[in-house]
């Protein structure tokens, strides 16, 4: 379990800053004093209000460079597409979803990072019909072989937020109907319900922190638990300050 610190924040970098859980990672952790993010991205993009953080912008390439500059205690990896965005392109969604995540990975290990939070996805499965599941377990894959001292995997279902100039249309309709369908789903289908962002990028705040070594998966309701451990914790911080 993470314990408050109070010899100022710790350093997070974070890749997939612009994205739900990316953002709200940013503004969680922008309200308190535990954790500063070192956000890396490959274009500008506006910041959400009252953000206190670094931003490099650089060619993905460089993100290893940055990295070894900053020597962060941490990385969340929040980087994904959609098959729409990738224009329906398996090569070019995988350039996203897998090579880029691997390829930020290695340079994090590079660097001395110790540990890794991974955000991947409910039902992720190499053996599944659907690309995106094969994709994101291949993904999963790869990267428990690369070595962190700790890696934290987020399996959370449907996320419910508000995407910033992303308009998923049939996403939308889903979190609409999620109240009803939620509670519909149970035995191995509840691990699809859905979940606020928000309490995602909490427990990869506070998943980040922690120092006990091994690979961990986490489900929607562990991710819950992660999520009010780190708003103790921050708590707990902010009354010793």
């Amino acid at each position: 379990m993470y314990e408050p610190r109070v010899t100022g924040p710790v350093r997070v970098a974070l890749v997939g800053a612009t994205g739900l859980i990316g953002r709200r990672v940013i503004e969680i952790a922008s309200a308190g004093e535990q954790v500063r993010i070192l956000g890396i991205a490959r274009r500008e993009a506006p910041l959400p209000p009252g953000a206190r953080m670094e931003m490099f912008v650089a060619e993905p390439a460089k993100w290893g460079d940055v990295l070894d500059a900053a020597r962060p205690r941490a990385l969340i990896c929040a980087l994904g597409t959609t098959w729409k965005k990738a224009g329906r392109d398996e090569a070019a969604f995988r350039a996203v979803d897998q090579d880029l995540v691997l390829a930020t990975a290695e340079a994090a290990k590079r660097a001395g990072v110790p540990n890794m939070v991974l955000v991947s996805a409910a039902g992720a499965d190499k053996h599944s019909k659907a690309l995106y599941m094969r994709v994101k377990a291949e993904t999963e894959e790869a990267v428990s072989r690369i070595g962190f001292k700790r890696l934290d995997i987020l399996h959370p279902g449907l996320l419910r937020g508000t995407r910033e100039g992303d308009l998923r249309f049939a996403e939308r309709a889903a979190i609409i109907a999620a109240p009803l369908i939620d509670p519909l789903l149970s035995g191995k289908w509840e691990q699809y319900r859905s979940i606020d962002a928000g309490l995602v990028a909490e427990a990869a705040l506070g998943l980040a922190l922690r120092r006990a070594g091994g690979r961990f998966t986490h489900d929607n309701e562990a991710m819950r638990r992660a999520a009010r451990e780190w708003r103790n914790a921050a708590a707990q911080a902010e009354d010793a300050r």
